[in-house]
């Protein structure tokens, strides 16, 4: 084996351990106590089902953010993992990572190339994009957080 597939392999088993952890012990689970924006996610394939929380400001920053729900792994792992990349981004930043998570799941190269988002630990949920079902798990929780942004009270959905 090359070194670089060995390193490859190692990075995958390093996301893969992330993801684990996150589903395992997932960060700002429960409901928050002061709730600006919220949206209720559902992923009628999988059964998985998410309510995200969100205190926004006045100036649009996101100061914390919280889910409560039950589902998949994946599903988990993806809501833990946003929570805690959207913390401190304001409400336009975080809809680019919409945009650039979704969009990198789905395998869209060229909407990604003009997303200048660096997804850092996000990139732990790209291992699902050999498997469309499961694209719909790591991507709920991101369809909550738009439709809480845009305070649209339609349940999100990966249909």
């Amino acid at each position: 084996m090359i070194a670089a597939d060995m390193e490859s392999d190692d990075v995958r088993d390093l996301y893969r351990e992330l993801i684990l952890d996150h589903a395992r012990s997932p960060r700002h689970f429960g409901k928050l106590e002061r709730t600006t924006h919220s949206a209720e996610g559902i992923n009628p394939l999988c059964g998985d089902k998410l309510k995200l929380y969100l205190d926004v400001d006045s100036a649009d920053t996101i100061l914390a953010a919280a889910f409560e729900g039950s589902g998949c792994a994946i599903s988990v792992a993806s809501a833990s993992l946003l929570t805690d990349a959207i913390v401190g981004l304001d409400a336009a930043q975080a809809i680019r990572y919409f945009d650039a998570v979704t969009s990198h799941l789905r395998g869209d190269a060229e909407v990604q190339e003009h997303l200048p988002v660096d997804l850092g630990k996000l990139r732990a949920l790209e291992g699902v994009r050999d498997y469309p079902s499961r694209v719909k798990c790591a991507t709920l929780a991101w369809h909550a957080l738009h439709s809480a942004l845009c305070h649209d009270t339609t349940p999100a959905t990966t249909e």
